[in-house]
């Protein structure tokens, strides 16, 4: 065959080839996806900073490692929640039993203690209702497992919060367990600043502010009397847990001030500091403890522009914020 021809065949080829490619592309990734794909700068992206190359989560790039440090994984850096049961209907009675996995893939069965507890087991539903934070217990095979009923019929998701000792990092998984039964949604259609729970009322003066740190004070009163004897709960006087409407992704959450002592007490303010990774709506849940009983108080916060205030000592507020806040703050999820 000569040369010019072999050319020209070996471009047909070519052509065919491109051709293919761009069919089964738009195949397999809608080109409305591709398109919002190409349109986005890392400016656009959550958490990014102007002059980011990339958004990075827990040293890895890309919307799957950012879902996953929002707890929105069932595994991440080899840790994996596996075998999950639960009931499956509101009338059972029965246990809710799941195993975390190690990178080699066996049942990790030692870990660290985090607030005075191995896990911590948060279970909500998507409209952010039936919210229960509970401690199950592992046995040696390393299984956890606590009794459990479900409170309403529903899509729910599950977070293990959890430190393994391997590597002393803390993480948190979760999966959806659905209930069956009729479902009436009841989602947060505004703000909740104010509420009452068990004759105590709680309140959250602060603004969220989107891809910063923010403070949030909540205040706890009785019968109009501020409460004095906020007890420590999980090596805090309050222990708040911050989920995104819509897709619940979890927040870590930091209280302010150092460790309570044994025997003391606190109130009526509990001071945190919260980061919300995008604008909107977030559920708050602030458990606090008085006389040995545990209590929680749903509120719901809408994200608040970036004003750039100014603190008491002329100094703009994030300074101020960060210096505080680099005195030595504790640890809450």
């Amino acid at each position: 065959m000569k040369a010019q021809a072999r050319l020209g065949l070996y471009g047909l080829i070519l052509v065919a080839v491109f051709a293919v490619a761009g069919v089964t592309a738009n195949a397999v990734v809608p080109q409305d996806t591709v398109q919002a794909w190409s349109e986005t700068t890392p400016e656009d992206r959550p958490g990014a900073e102007a002059g980011d190359d990339e958004t990075h989560s827990s040293g890895h790039a890309g919307p799957e490692a950012a879902d996953a440090s929002l707890g929105l994984g069932l595994a991440q850096d080899g840790y994996q929640l596996t075998e999950v049961t639960a009931p499956t209907e509101t009338s059972i009675e029965d246990e809710l039993a799941f195993t975390v996995t190690g990178p080699n893939g066996q049942p990790v069965t030692d870990f660290e203690l985090d607030h005075e507890q191995e896990m911590h087991l948060i279970a909500v539903r998507a409209d952010g209702q039936h919210f229960r934070h509970v401690h199950p217990e592992r046995d040696e095979r390393g299984i956890w497992s606590i009794p459990w009923q479900w409170q309403g019929a529903g899509s729910y998701r599950v977070f293990a919060d959890f430190v393994p000792t391997e590597t002393g990092q803390g993480l948190t998984l979760s999966t959806t367990v659905q209930v069956a039964g009729d479902y009436v949604p009841l989602p947060a259609n505004q703000p909740v600043t104010q509420t009452s729970v068990d004759g105590f009322e709680v309140a959250v003066e602060g603004e969220l502010v989107a891809g910063k740190a923010s403070r949030l004070t909540m205040t706890v009163t009785q019968d109009g009397e501020p409460v004095a004897e906020l007890e420590p709960y999980l090596g805090a006087f309050g222990h708040l847990v911050a989920l995104r409407d819509g897709d619940l992704a979890y927040l870590h959450v930091h209280p302010h001030g150092e460790a309570p002592k044994a025997g003391e007490t606190s109130g009526p303010d509990i001071v945190f500091e919260a980061t919300a990774p995008t604008p909107g709506r977030y559920l708050l849940y602030l458990d606090f403890q008085v006389d040995g009983q545990v209590h929680t108080a749903p509120l719901v916060l809408d994200t608040s522009p970036d004003r750039g205030t100014v603190g008491e000592d002329g100094k703009p507020g994030d300074e101020q914020h960060d210096n505080e806040h680099a005195k030595g703050d504790n640890d809450d999820h």
